[in-house]
């Protein structure tokens, strides 16, 4: 455990260099396109998503270089990085090919992580991470059965990040209880991250470039995805799971009790869950990446009331939201999002750390908490 105070991102994105190198071979996305700029320089960029404004977003060594990301976090006071591969993860390829690269992607951020220098004065790493899981359809149950076992037995990997499909059919498929079963078993925490957003004509005809796509599209693909894997009751089969949603959990905390009214005149679903829908918010970890404090307040404020709704609880009355504060983590989405000048700090990292710090109701140890406190014993963070 650390002896000082620590900021810790857990929501920080690698394309490893292995990943990268296979994303230049390809020629439809994902993949990154090389071309040359009218000043005669040589420029990559990466293309991720159907349809990306600009041609897609220029790409550098902030990408898949470890001094790069050290050096945004020497810059930034960051200590300590969860780092994880960024979507589209191995979504696009064949299962074959996604149980190979996602054990040799286990194996690079292992040693991307295990090699990188010591936080000063605290016994632990600068890097840890979030590994990879085939998921991929026709992918066998034994395959991701044996990739949960890698992970579990990286000593620099203390979890996995997933997204919103599953092996194809979505995280409430039952073929997955197996691996849920297996990473509860292992103590993994996984990290839901979502990539493919909405359908793309509910944004219409006019030219918004990317601001419908990824602040709304991705937030309620992620709300879409975690209400499908409650409602399957994935959480009563697995009450130790531990999800971490991006993004502040999209619009899943706002909806909550609206969601919990429409399964009580459901009597199909509502007889398949053991609580009511707003106890399981209190199951989850979210990330801080809100950008405002009254967004931060109100998510600590859903995940401290959900003891209310357990079945069978004593419990009454207001509950604090110092009591959500407990499940929330600070992140900044590097290296998305950059600065437009080189001068600049990053607007992710300055904006949620003021938020964070301007939350009313949180006191000093809550925020703290939330900083870094929180991902040091959600992960065990020790080196």
């Amino acid at each position: 455990m650390a002896s000082r105070k620590l900021l810790v991102d857990i929501h920080t994105h690698v394309y490893l260099p292995r990943y990268a190198s296979l994303l230049r071979t390809r020629t439809s996305v994902p993949f990154i396109r090389s071309s040359t700029t009218r000043d005669g320089k040589s420029e990559e960029r990466l293309l991720i998503l159907d349809h990306e404004p600009s041609g897609g977003r220029p790409v550098g060594p902030q990408y898949w270089d470890r001094e790069e990301k050290l050096k945004f976090m020497d810059r930034h006071g960051i200590d300590v990085s969860v780092v994880s591969t960024a979507n589209p993860w191995l979504d696009f390829l064949s299962a074959s090919q996604a149980q190979i690269l996602a054990s040799e992607l286990n194996d690079d951020l292992e040693q991307y992580c295990s090699t990188s220098p010591d936080v000063p004065d605290v016994s632990i790493k600068r890097l840890y991470g979030f590994g990879l899981l085939p998921l991929v359809p026709d992918i066998t149950t034994a395959s991701l059965l044996h990739a949960v076992d890698q992970i579990s037995n990286l000593p620099h990997l203390r979890g996995l990040i997933m997204g919103t499909r599953g092996i194809g059919k979505g995280l409430d498929d039952e073929a997955l209880d197996p691996v849920w079963a297996a990473i509860e078993k292992a103590g993994l925490v996984v990290f839901i991250h979502p990539h493919y957003g909405v359908d793309g004509k509910s944004w219409g005809d006019k030219d918004n470039g990317h601001v419908l796509p990824l602040a709304l599209g991705f937030p309620f693909e992620t709300t879409i995805a975690t209400t499908r894997l409650i409602l399957s009751g994935v959480l009563d089969r697995f009450p130790l799971l531990r999800l971490l949603l991006a993004h502040s959990g999209g619009a899943l905390p706002q909806l909550s009790s609206r969601l919990a009214s429409c399964i009580d005149h459901d009597p199909v679903v509502a007889s398949r869950l053991k609580h009511d829908a707003r106890y399981y918010l209190g199951k989850l970890y979210l990330d801080a990446v809100a950008y405002g404090p009254e967004e931060l307040g109100f998510v600590s404020d859903v995940i401290a009331r959900s003891k209310k709704f357990e079945t069978g609880t004593s419990v009454t009355g207001s509950l604090t939201r110092s009591l959500g504060s407990q499940q929330m983590l600070f992140g900044t989405d590097h290296p998305f999002f950059p600065p437009l000048y080189s001068t600049e700090t990053w607007k992710s990292v300055v904006e949620n750390l003021e938020a964070i710090n301007e939350v009313q109701g949180w006191g000093q140890s809550d925020k703290e908490g939330v900083r870094g406190g929180n991902a040091i014993t959600l992960f065990n963070l020790t080196k």
